[in-house]
């Protein structure tokens, strides 16, 4: 379950900036997993509680947000929201397009004490 070692990752970020900053604890973590991602939310927030016992994280609400996949098409030039990256332009129809977010993965916000 590689959701288990991404969501450690996303604790060992978490705590390291709250600590820098001097924080006793971390009340709540806003992340970004993109619509187009393979990141399965549930798992990361299952995970999530997992990783963070016995760290500034415990207890931590996990927010997620859902970006949608945006992609430029190189025939009509414009940014749209595709749904799947086998999905052709919404626009004009063209298959071929180049990714321009909904696949990431990022820590947005902390809310310390």
């Amino acid at each position: 379950m590689h959701e288990l070692a991404l969501s450690q990752g996303i604790v060992e970020v978490v705590c390291t900036r709250a600590a820098a900053d001097g924080a006793r604890r971390v009340r709540r973590v806003c992340i970004a997993i993109g619509a187009l991602s393979p990141v399965e939310p549930n798992a990361i927030e299952f995970c999530f509680d997992a990783a963070s016992r016995g760290t500034l994280a415990e207890g931590a609400v996990l927010e997620i947000r859902r970006p949608p996949g945006r992609a430029r098409c190189r025939s009509c030039d414009r940014v749209v929201t595709i749904a799947g990256y086998d999905r052709p332009c919404p626009l004009c129809g063209e298959g071929r397009w180049v990714l321009v977010g909904g696949d990431e993965l990022q820590v947005l916000e902390l809310e310390v004490e």
